[in-house]
């Protein structure tokens, strides 16, 4: 429950560093402050806060390489125990296409590159594992994308209200890839 407590304070300190610095006219870089008292809160909360500030960042994700970093990603994220079966792909495939942020990209792009990676950790877990860091780590460059990369990942994730030790892994790993600190997302 204490992961959950400190994605929550981070999720509102980036939340409120995006606004200030929409208002200022910059770019915030979440992560540099703390938020204030987690006192409770649902996981569904928590993740819903997560969509909230990335839809505040949606008129700054429209490259391609933040479309590519998330679709791999999220095929990651669905993958995390070493497989995807149907339902699960079907599931997570529907999430991206419901996501405001995504919904900057044209649904049949989205689906092409996550089904693709989904194919490739399905065929060769390690290696296709190896491929899809390779595109994540290409946000790397953007520190507003690599972050919102690592948010996509856990709205993902979180989606069924918990997130599983093999997903958390991920997460990591993504964090490592991207250049962006663990600790600030509570791993």
């Amino acid at each position: 429950m204490a992961m959950w407590d400190r994605i929550k304070d981070q999720a509102k300190g980036l939340q409120q560093q995006s606004q200030g610095a929409r208002g200022s006219g910059g770019h915030g870089q979440p992560g540099s402050g703390s938020g204030s008292g987690a006192g409770g809160g649902s996981k569904a909360q928590l993740v819903g806060l997560l969509k909230t500030q990335l839809t505040s960042l949606k008129t700054e994700l429209k490259s391609g390489s933040y479309r590519d970093a998330s679709m791999a990603m999220c095929a990651l994220v669905a993958a995390a125990d070493g497989s995807v079966d149907p339902a699960e792909r079907q599931h997570v495939e529907s999430l991206i296409l419901q996501n405001d942020v995504l919904q900057n990209f044209p649904a049949d792009q989205l689906r092409q590159r996550f089904n693709k990676h989904v194919d490739q950790l399905a065929f060769n877990f390690q290696q296709g594992r190896a491929e899809v860091m390779q595109e994540i780590a290409k946000a790397a460059k953007k520190p507003t994308e690599a972050r919102a990369v690592v948010q996509t990942g856990f709205v993902v994730a979180g989606a069924d209200g918990y997130i599983a030790p093999a997903e958390e892994q991920v997460l990591r790993e993504a964090c490592a890839a991207l250049g962006v600190p663990p600790h600030e997302f509570g791993l």
